[in-house]
């Protein structure tokens, strides 16, 4: 009878450690502000690959919340997560001006808070609370120095700006303005929310020429609604207006390839996967992580978009 006791010890031994590695790989909560947004798709992607690369018994397990561009989702989404006791939570948020409670919900729990692709607007982060975004204001210079070297300094352009209610809206077209400060001669003809859909800034650009206003590049603060407007101008039969975007998108690299977008800055969403993984990662598990981390955006043209794809 010694043996089989022995043997379902050594059985119920083995289960237990299996249980106890299975259960060491961290849980971490992801609201994402939306899901049908296309650069948004490629970070959910490379982020669940990142957390999958981690070994069996240390890695991490991801849980993918749609917010659905709605703030109290994205809250309840949180409030959710720290019911569930995660070890971390990232958030990708829908109102960078409106994310104080999700802050004070994950610090009061004490539950480490990784916001990814668009930083809150507070100028300074409690303590366990990270940010791995990109300089936005950078993505609008490059951008602009582009197409205003390329327009000799003198034209007129229009804005098609993203979601009002996101500050990578608001920092990538004060980045075009501070370029558009030094070319006197560059004038914005318009300048409207197409809030990063294709087929909205496909709809403004089309609205503007019907009007009969006219333009010598569009500025895009994303690659979709670029991709909108040069369609909208193929339609309209216009020729030779420079179109840029913002993202680097796999469309947007073909646009520019095709010769149907002149640039776009290049937003790597790799990087900010794996960096906001990994700092949640990190913080879950005591260790030291860098609270502002900041991914560089890249210029590309037709020059370099091959080494992009």
């Amino acid at each position: 009878m010694k043996t089989p006791i022995r043997f379902t010890a050594l059985a119920l031994s083995m289960m237990l450690a299996s249980g106890f590695a299975s259960a060491a790989d961290l849980k971490v909560g992801v609201s994402m502000s939306a899901f049908d947004d296309t650069f948004l798709t490629y970070l959910r992607e490379d982020m669940d690959k990142q957390a999958k690369s981690y070994p069996k018994g240390d890695g991490v397990q991801l849980q993918f919340e749609d917010a659905r561009a709605d703030v109290v989702k994205q809250l309840s989404q949180v409030e959710n997560f720290i019911s569930q006791k995660v070890d971390a939570i990232i958030v990708n948020p829908v109102d960078t001006a409106s994310t104080k409670n999700i802050i004070s919900a994950a610090t009061k729990a004490g539950i480490p808070l990784v916001f990814v692709n668009r930083r809150p607007d507070q100028k300074d982060l409690p303590k366990d609370v990270v940010a791995v975004t990109s300089d936005d204001t950078e993505a609008g210079r490059l951008q602009m120095q582009y197409i205003a070297e390329k327009l000799g300094g003198k034209g007129n352009i229009v804005i098609l700006l993203g979601d009002l209610a996101n500050n990578s809206t608001t920092n990538r077209t004060k980045g075009v303005k501070e370029v558009l400060a030094k070319y006197p001669g560059i004038k914005i003809e318009q300048e409207q929310t197409g809030i990063w859909l294709r087929d909205k800034g496909m709809t403004l650009v089309n609205d503007w020429l019907t009007q009969g206003r006219d333009f010598n590049a569009v500025l895009a603060n994303n690659d979709e609604m670029a991709i909108g407007a040069s369609m909208a101008l193929k339609s309209a039969g216009k020729k030779g207006v420079l179109i840029a975007g913002v993202d680097g998108t796999p469309d947007g690299l073909n646009a520019i390839t095709k010769g149907d977008m002149a640039a776009s800055a290049f937003q790597d969403a790799n990087g900010q996967a794996v960096g906001s993984v990994e700092a949640a990662r990190k913080m879950a598990k005591k260790e030291p992580v860098e609270q502002n981390q900041v991914i560089p955006f890249q210029l590309i043209t037709p020059d370099n978009v091959a080494k992009f794809k």
